[in-house]
């Protein structure tokens, strides 16, 4: 599995959004700047990210971003999923249930599935601010 650029700054986003959270919207060019994005990647990226709920978008003067729950309550794993789609390592597990030919007689399903799990359970159990505050047991699995 490999995480695309897209969702690397989605996650580098919402970070920042909950960092400099004080109450009002953040401009996308501030983000920019701190985060090294080029605002043209970011308005790909803004866009998931407000249909899925997770940043409030207000246009105008004093327009901007900012999250639209507490950092607490976003994970690592709904960030990727909403810009990567499934973090499944291999084709067959994307679908629930499996829908493989072969399952039945596959030698290294229960091998993917393990994985699968671990990967899931590690992203699903990171938050974003577990992240802001860079908790030192965070990388632990």
């Amino acid at each position: 599995m490999k995480i695309s650029t897209k969702g690397r700054y989605a996650l580098r986003i919402m970070i920042d959004l909950a960092e400099h959270n004080s109450g009002e919207y953040i401009r996308l060019k501030d983000i920019s700047e701190r985060q090294g994005i080029t605002l043209k990647y970011m308005e790909q990226i803004m866009p998931l990210l407000t249909k899925a709920g997770y940043v409030r978008s207000y246009r105008g003067n004093n327009g901007g971003y900012m999250l639209a729950k507490k950092p607490s309550a976003y994970t690592a794993g709904e960030i990727l999923r909403t810009t990567e789609g499934s973090l499944a390592p291999i084709p067959c597990l994307e679908d629930q249930p499996n829908r493989c030919q072969r399952q039945e007689e596959c030698s290294t399903l229960l091998f993917w599935e393990g994985l699968k799990k671990v990967i899931d359970e590690y992203v699903d159990g990171i938050t974003l601010e577990d992240m802001l505050e860079g908790r030192k047991n965070m990388y632990m699995i």
